[in-house]
């Protein structure tokens, strides 16, 4: 009797959450044990039903019709360089005016009026340009009239908006402008990808005028 009593004791006991038919533990025991069930049932469904519209870029923006903001200004694009740095503006200028957007340049030496005053150029040059590539080298650093030019973009446009573009060329991180300190830099170590970022620049903005400049418009 005593043997027979302690058998019944250590005779282990079901689950409460489980007990009932076999069905019963088919779905509610299976659907408690696993934490992963909901969410995956949610994902499943959602993933089944219509997608959510993800976030992307805005509509391409076609910067060359005729009616567009770009033509607003003479210029897509001023460099303002030392003279010593020629040889890679002429380059960059030349890889910019190919592309498919044909970006105009303003290419000092090649665009200033002759028997103009210094001074008065290079102010026309930023006011008739919608963008300004700044290219900091050390003999940029050393030329009073690149630094006035630098001077005239800021502040025809305090608060740059993706105007001002700093490309940095042979000189130290702590020789940067302080000028242009609140503003990304494009480095030159890789020229090909230096090229390529200066021109998604310039074009992001001209987009972003042109998209602003036709909703305004349609309002």
């Amino acid at each position: 009797m005593a043997g027979w009593f302690r058998r019944l004791l250590q005779k282990p006991r079901q689950s409460s959450s489980c007990t009932g038919s076999s069905q019963n533990a088919s779905t509610g025991c299976s659907a408690s044990s696993s934490p992963f069930s909901s969410s995956s049932a949610r994902s499943s469904s959602s993933s089944a039903g219509t997608a959510m519209p993800r976030a992307g870029r805005p509509a391409a923006v076609d910067i060359s019709s005729s009616g567009s903001a770009r033509w607003t200004k003479s210029y897509d694009v001023c460099i303002c360089h030392s003279e010593v740095d020629l040889e890679f503006v002429e380059e960059l200028v030349s890889y910019l005016e190919s592309q498919p957007q044909s970006f105009r340049c303003f290419l000092q030496l090649r665009d200033a009026v002759a028997g103009s005053a210094i001074m008065t150029e290079l102010c026309d040059a930023v006011q008739n340009s919608h963008c300004w590539v700044m290219l900091i080298t050390p003999s940029f650093l050393q030329d009073p009239w690149c630094k006035y030019q630098m001077h005239q973009a800021l502040a025809e446009a305090p608060m740059a908006n993706g105007r001002t573009i700093p490309v940095l060329k042979d000189i130290d991180r702590k020789d940067y402008p302080r000028e242009l300190r609140n503003l990304y830099y494009i480095s030159t170590v890789l020229k090909e990808n230096s090229f390529r970022q200066i021109r998604d620049t310039v074009l992001h903005y001209l987009e972003e005028l042109c998209r602003s400049s036709a909703s305004g418009t349609e309002q």
